[in-house]
């Protein structure tokens, strides 16, 4: 067993790309090696920007033996009368490479078949290599490719070397122009000349003589240690958000981690515009005091001759002070303005080309807040605060801060509300409309936020259904689902608004504005948020058919049906009350006929027939007043109370009776029955 060592060099990679690279080539050497009978003991993969390296521990030297059986046509077809071999054995003999004398005949409980056999001896690794090496660089797969030089591969970045080492043995890969070798190249400043590696097992050392670290989860650790190095030393704290940190990772291959500073004038803008302008623009680290303040400095991790780190720290002074400043510019020159006067801007920005403006948009959230409002009995100091927030809620959108930074949408319309004067409650909500951004985010914590936020969502999903742009299999290019997830979100979070009469109100906002089939549209989005609804559900524990059960009767009140399926999971634990509910609803349901109505003559009544027709009229009104209250372990108590009445009426009566008018009578009462139960649940869809 040796190790293998196998370098692709190139022009620096992206790091999002890269990372999916590391992941792709793993999981395909994994497979391949396997496919090819070579036994090894661990495939791994590294990245750095200027190069993805796997390596193979204790690759056999050698594929394993192989013995196939290949089954080939009947006996009878194989050969004639005379026992001479008929083409179709030739033919199959001939493709499987084996003389027809060598072929088999086994007998099973088909018949009697031909069979090859078929020894394939396994051959030198080094021999199997340079296939599996180069199907594996020209599989991988790239967001971009691109080609250079006047060759037709592609690849993300141009290949400019490969390495290859089989132990001391160079795998004779080529991938496009490039051959392999046994030389790497270091880092591009460094060292970036050829490095010569003897062996697999030294090219670790030849990366650090090049000052190289190309295992990308060491480079994150020394990058971490770094950062809380020179942070600790200044007495401070960073900011670092993965997803920068990952990124960052992939930019150097010797990190070296440096703090910079900026005037202290620049703290008057608001953090959040700082954090971006550092963080997004040029992936540096905001530092920030023991009291969570902003500080005038910055940790920036270079790939750059540690020897001088302090120019090139300078040198990033320069760019975040240029930065900095046009982001105070553009911050002074939105406050010279109320937020109110930026509205009409939002005339002149599409949002979507059948269904208007931004403009257009507002219009209909703020009719849509005031309709929801009413619906979930919003006072009207409240309700006046969300329909303003819906007023303002875009109006940043048209601001120099965020057409220069979008991400900042939203927060940045909270700080020029505040500006203009607008009470804390407006200003909240317009950052807050926009929450949850997605799956675990917070829903908005204020009442106003909570409205503006369901009806931009809803406003947007009933749009686009009616313009015959709903979702289909994996394209959602606008976001619906995660827009019906914060919704179904924030109305279990408590916003008490039932699904139909919002949908409703949502479709008034385009009615004379498009013409579209609003009971076809309406049923087709509600249908949307069932399905969304059923996941959540099923998220939450629930088992599919609890779910289906409840959201067959209950699915337009979703905090309702919410409650319904965990007092009902609750209930399928304790099998004693559930066999009860099943085995009585079961009963019922199997012979109940709906078409004949509930109303059942107490006169052509039976003793057992009158005592259901009692019970059921008790539970009926139990159970009423325990459906009111929403206290559903009351409601499946009483239901489960009804076994015992209607096991008698079965032990005693004939429902399908030969007298018509006895039979229709007794399944009136069934029906009945199973009409107070689907109050509840559709227990029918209950597995067992």
């Amino acid at each position: 067993m040796r190790e293998l060592v196998f370098e692709i060099g190139v022009e620096e990679i992206p790091s999002a790309p890269l990372y999916a690279a590391i992941g792709q080539l793993k999981a395909d050497a994994e497979r391949v090696l396997g496919d090819e009978r070579l036994g090894f003991a661990a495939v791994d993969v590294f990245g750095s920007p200027r190069r993805l390296t796997l390596r193979v521990t204790d690759l056999a030297e050698q594929q394993e033996d192989q013995t196939l059986r290949a089954k080939g046509p009947s006996v009878k077809a194989a050969f004639d009368a005379d026992g001479h071999p008929t083409k179709a054995a030739e033919g199959f003999a001939r493709g499987k490479g084996v003389s027809v004398a060598d072929l088999e005949r086994v007998e099973d409980e088909n018949g009697a078949y031909v069979y090859a056999v078929i020894d394939r001896p396994g051959r030198p690794t080094i021999e199997v290599l340079p296939g599996i090496l180069g199907g594996l660089v020209s599989a991988l797969e790239w967001p971009k490719s691109m080609r250079w030089g006047s060759g037709e591969t592609r690849f993300t970045r141009p290949v400019r070397w490969m390495l290859a080492l089989f132990g001391a043995q160079v795998v004779p890969v080529n991938f496009g122009n490039v051959e392999a070798g046994r030389i790497t190249y270091g880092h591009r400043f460094l060292a970036p000349g050829p490095i010569e590696v003897p062996t697999a097992a030294e090219y670790d050392l030849a990366c650090r003589r090049g000052f190289v670290v190309y295992d990308h989860t060491e480079r994150a650790a020394l990058v971490r240690e770094g950062i809380e190095a020179v942070a600790a030393e200044a007495g401070a704290s960073a900011v670092v958000p993965e997803k920068v940190f990952a990124e960052v990772v992939n930019l150097v291959e010797w990190p070296t981690v440096g703090v910079g500073r900026f005037d202290e004038e620049f703290l008057e803008v608001p953090r959040e515009v700082l954090e971006t302008a550092m963080q997004s623009h040029q992936r540096y680290f905001p530092l920030e005091g023991p009291d969570g303040t902003l500080l005038p400095a910055f940790v920036v991790v270079h790939n750059g001759d540690p020897a001088r780190t302090s120019p090139i720290v300078s040198g990033h002074e320069r760019v975040i002070r240029a930065r900095l400043a046009d982001a105070a510019f553009f911050y002074k020159e939105d406050l010279a303005r109320p937020l109110e006067s930026y509205v009409a801007a939002l005339g002149s920005i599409v949002f979507q080309e059948k269904l208007g403006t931004l403009a257009e948009k507002v219009s209909r959230i703020e009719s849509l807040t005031g309709r929801l409002a009413a619906l979930a009995g919003v006072d009207a100091g409240v309700t006046a605060e969300a329909i303003r927030a819906a007023h303002l809620c875009k109006a940043d959108l048209s601001t120099h801060v965020v057409i220069e930074f979008p991400s900042l949408q939203g927060v940045m319309g909270r700080y020029y509300a505040l500006a203009a004067g607008e009470s804390g409650s407006v200003a909240a909500a317009i950052p807050e409309h926009y929450q949850p951004r997605f799956a675990g985010d917070d829903i908005p914590v204020s009442h106003a936020g909570r409205l503006v936020s369901v009806a931009d969502k809803l406003d947007t999903i009933c749009g686009i259904f009616s313009v015959g742009m709903a979702p289909t299999g994996s394209a959602d290019p606008y976001a619906l689902r995660r827009g019906a997830l914060g919704i179904i979100a924030i109305v279990l979070g408590g916003l008490d608004i039932t699904l139909d009469e919002a949908i409703g109100a949502a479709l008034d906002g385009y009615e004379g504005a498009l013409e579209f089939d609003r009971q076809s549209v309406g049923e087709s989005v509600r249908e949307f948020f069932t399905g969304r609804f059923e996941v959540v559900l099923r998220d939450r524990g629930h088992a599919y058919d609890t779910v289906e059960a409840v959201l067959a009767v209950a699915s337009d009140d979703l905090s309702d049906a919410r409650a319904r399926c965990e007092a009902l999971t609750a209930v399928r634990a304790s099998s004693d009350v559930m066999d009860d509910l099943s085995v009585a609803f079961a009963r019922a349901k199997n012979l109940s006929a709906p078409e004949l109505g509930t109303a059942a003559d107490p006169s052509l009544m039976g003793a057992e027939e009158a005592a259901l027709a009692d019970a059921l009229a008790d539970a009926e009104q139990r159970a009423s007043v325990s459906l009111a209250a929403r206290d559903y372990d009351s409601a499946l108590g009483v239901l489960a109370g009804l076994r015992v009445p209607i096991d008698a009426f079965f032990d005693s009566v004939l429902v399908m009776d030969p007298d018509e008018e006895l039979r229709r009578n007794r399944l009136r009462q069934l029906n009945r029955f199973v009409a107070l139960f689907e109050r509840f649940a559709d227990f029918s869809r209950l597995a067992g």
